[in-house]
């Protein structure tokens, strides 16, 4: 029995060795990051916890609020599995209303939306575009009318009408990261810009053709040839429901075609233009507006109408589905849906600010401070969140107690072979996950850098370097 509990305790004495040495390592590795002359200027924050014991291993500046970036999106995936659950779906619905009289439709063909994000997208069998609408075609086949007598129209009133959170920089809004999310979506709320650099540096681009195809929108041309390698410094300018967009910045010389990629202006009309276009070719004729939405009709002082009947009823795939690309390819565009459909399934309309107070009051029943997330959005895209790490390293292990965390662990990205979320706005970066280390021990880190100067990418090895402690 002695010679057990010696073995014990010599046991007990080589993990706190092993425990004193991490920590010692990476104070040294930390003091060395924060003299670097890319740190001078910046705000820098890591904090990292023994993922079994939850015993603190390092902490610098765990309790001062710091712009997150992506790695916001942690957040607001474990509050989406908490609150909506992993089986949660999205409904959109196609129906009608009036009544039909010698194969015509008296009434509207109505799109109804319920802020599904992956309506139209390519990246699940089920919602890509041409599936849902030839689902869609189906159900109105199915009515055998040769005419519509009034409009196809798209209904996303259950989303407030601002799909872009406040706080959102005019740099961003017409590029396909900084999609507003509609209660109709379509296709990601993003298209494809097709284009031609001409055939010395500083020469103009030319404009091939987007897919989809913007329908009434006028472009403002200031694109130039960059350099052969100098990759894609282009942007769009392009607001919400604005009609000009303005491209400016660079694409690289000899890449023929260059694709970047855009914000919908206005996501709604798309599926509704897309189906009354597959009807028109149907020989189907349609007397009414198409495509219609209820911003218009709300616009021209019109009284928004709803289906009577329904046709054809489409499910998003699951939420940890969802969850698995919004954290994997870090889509802003899922992040801004949720934080809405917590309103939503809460209050009855989503609203981002509402969204955000549920997400805060969640947490708080928690026990974390809610000035810990001074948050104005679901992905993190806003220079204007502050976020600590202690309230990211702590919600990480909150997620690590839950049924449903092997969905979420399974959807962290890996960078520097660990399973981490990262996170990157301008002078922004960050990090925050989960590292077993070769001895078995298991961590919870959060670190973020606000401010830095100089490169990003000489940036992200060192701060690799100071997270190779845990390795």
């Amino acid at each position: 029995m002695k010679k057990v509990s010696l073995v014990a305790g010599c046991w007990l004495l080589v993990i706190g060795l092993n425990a004193q040495k991490v920590k010692d390592k990476i104070q040294k590795a930390y003091q060395q990051f924060e003299s670097d002359s890319q740190l001078k200027h910046a705000i820098n924050s890591l904090y990292v916890i023994n993922a079994k014991t939850g015993e603190v291993v390092f902490d610098k500046n765990s309790q001062v609020g710091l712009a997150a970036a992506s790695t916001q999106k942690i957040i607001t995936a474990t509050t989406a599995f908490e609150l909506l659950g992993k089986d949660y779906r999205y409904k959109t619905e196609l129906g009608y209303n009036g009544k039909i009289e010698n194969g015509i439709l008296k009434g509207n063909l109505f799109i109804v939306g319920g802020g599904d994000p992956t309506l139209g997208s390519w990246r699940y069998p089920t919602t890509i575009d041409t599936v849902i609408l030839k689902n869609w075609l189906t159900g109105v086949r199915k009515l055998k009318i040769k005419k519509i007598d009034g409009d196809i129209a798209g209904v996303d009133d259950k989303f407030e009408s601002q799909t872009t959170p406040d706080g959102w920089i005019w740099q961003d809004l017409g590029n396909y990261y900084g999609a507003g999310v509609s209660g109709l979506n379509w296709h990601e709320n993003q298209y494809d810009l097709k284009l031609a650099p001409g055939k010395k540096e500083g020469d103009s681009v030319k404009i091939l053709g987007t897919y989809p195809e913007l329908e009434y929108n006028y472009m403002v041309n200031e694109l130039r040839t960059g350099a052969k390698g100098s990759g894609d410094n282009g942007y769009i300018y392009f607001p919400p429901y604005g009609l000009n967009a303005f491209l400016r910045g660079t694409i690289p010389l000899g890449e023929n075609p260059f694709v970047i990629s855009g914000s919908l202006p206005m996501p709604s009309r798309y599926p509704v233009g897309f189906l009354g276009d597959m009807i028109k070719k149907e020989k189907i004729n349609i007397s009414g507006e198409w495509p219609a939405t209820n911003i218009g009709y709300l616009a021209n002082h019109e009284k928004v109408s709803y289906p009577e009947k329904i046709l054809d009823t489409h499910y998003s795939p699951p939420l940890d589905s969802i969850i698995y690309w919004f954290l994997k390819k870090s889509i802003n565009l899922y992040g801004e849906a949720l934080i809405k459909t917590f309103a939503y399934e809460k209050k009855g309309f989503g609203s981002t600010d509402t969204g955000v107070v549920i997400v805060k009051d969640f947490w708080k029943q928690k026990g974390l401070d809610p000035e810990e997330l001074n948050i104005k959005d679901g992905s993190g895209l806003s220079p204007q969140n502050r976020v600590t790490t202690h309230a990211q390293v702590e919600i990480l292990k909150y997620a690590k107690s839950r049924s449903w965390f092997p969905y979420f662990f399974d959807a962290l990205p890996e960078y520097n072979n660990m399973k981490m979320k990262s996170g990157t706005i301008n002078d922004v970066k960050g990090y925050c996950g989960y590292h077993t280390s070769g001895d078995g021990t298991q961590y919870i880190f959060s670190f973020l850098v606000n401010n830095y100067s100089g490169s990003p990418s000489a940036l992200v090895q060192k701060m690799y370097r100071v997270l190779d402690v845990l390795k």
